[in-house]
């Protein structure tokens, strides 16, 4: 079931922007940009899992690597509990550095090779001088517990652990100072699926029992409906749809978004039979040079001259059955 809605806003991200200048000729001059993250905007409440969702290469991790400040945005607002991270230098926001923390998506590539586990968990305290040495080693021992490994393993090196092993080691040390805020960056695709599910239901239990809030990214539709409490879905470095997790999945508004959730499988195989897939024509555009109006058109059979024309905004419907639920589309009414 969906949690009820939060009221207290946690991180807000207002016309967030990132793009990446396109360079050529021996002086480097700039001759274009990469617009992989362009103009959205979202809130993350306290106690949710917000889950992020689209085609690889749409922006979604570079929107959370922008959001940590582990990115410089080009413009727009990130604000965590109310101050606006987006000027600060590095070292005004090493203090905030401990509440926001990240799980990546590589366990094998993420995990410093040549530093054993209990060095690599205990890093964040040493970097923010949290405890003596003792309370520290202490610490790292009931994070391995935390996550579900043993913590005897607590001098051996990443190379003698699983995938999902690994994963959970990265998990510890995002959570070893405590922070209130997690940015998931794919935290699955690299594991096997038998491993999948137990890496997901570990960080849905750790989420209740210490008051986490996520960011869950993901192109894996099925456990971002499992995990997450409301859904936002981009394209080509825009957000077109954002709400529940019920409405997005069981009411999307967006033919993009139907297309996507038209690729998850369904259990019952005579149900599956029964569907009808939306394949999508032509490539998605480059991000270098997307197309006027909304972004999508190239591929929407809904298309009109409005959509080649002019962009959508992200808006709730008017008179909507769905109350906080937005699609960036001219023709969304048509798909109630």
């Amino acid at each position: 079931m969906t949690a009820p809605m939060p009221s207290k806003t946690l991180v807000e991200v207002k016309n967030l922007k990132v793009h990446f200048p396109i360079r050529r000729g021996l002086l480097r001059k700039q001759v274009g940009a990469v617009r992989a993250v362009d103009d959205i905007s979202f809130d993350v409440y306290e106690g949710e899992t917000l889950g992020l969702v689209g085609e690889s290469g749409c922006g979604k991790s570079t929107t959370g690597l922008a959001v940590l400040k582990l990115l410089e945005a080009t413009a727009g607002e990130v604000r965590f509990r109310g101050q606006d991270l987006t000027h600060l230098s590095e070292a005004q926001m090493r203090p905030l550095r401990r509440h926001m923390m990240m799980v990546f998506q590589d366990p094998y590539s993420s995990l410093n090779p040549r530093m054993t586990v209990g060095n690599i968990i205990g890093e964040p305290l040493g970097v923010h001088a949290v405890g003596a040495a003792a309370e520290r080693a202490e610490r790292v021992q009931e994070l391995l517990r935390l996550v579900g490994l043993n913590p005897a393993f607590i001098n051996r090196y990443p190379h003698e652990f699983s995938g999902g092993q690994r994963q959970r080691i990265g998990l510890a040390r995002a959570l070893a100072t405590n922070p209130a805020f997690i940015v998931a960056d794919e935290p699955i695709s690299a594991l096997d699926v038998s491993i999948q599910a137990q890496v997901v239901n570990l960080m849905s239990d750790l989420k209740s029992q210490l008051g986490l809030t996520y960011l869950f990214i993901s192109h894996d539709l099925s456990m971002v409906r499992f995990i997450s409490d409301r859904v936002a879905v981009m394209y080509l470095g825009k957000m077109v749809e954002l709400g529940s997790r019920d409405a997005v999945f069981e009411r999307p508004l967006h033919p993009y978004t139907r297309a996507l959730m038209s690729a998850v499988p369904v259990a019952n195989p005579r149900l599956e039979r029964q569907r009808r897939r939306i394949i999508l024509e032509g490539d998605v555009p480059s991000p270098a040079k997307p197309p006027a109006g909304c972004r999508f058109h190239p591929r929407c059979a809904f298309a009109t001259d409005i959509c080649r024309q002019e962009e959508p905004a992200l808006r709730e419907l008017e008179g909507g059955a769905v109350a906080s639920h937005r699609v960036a589309c001219h023709h969304a009414e048509k798909l109630l």
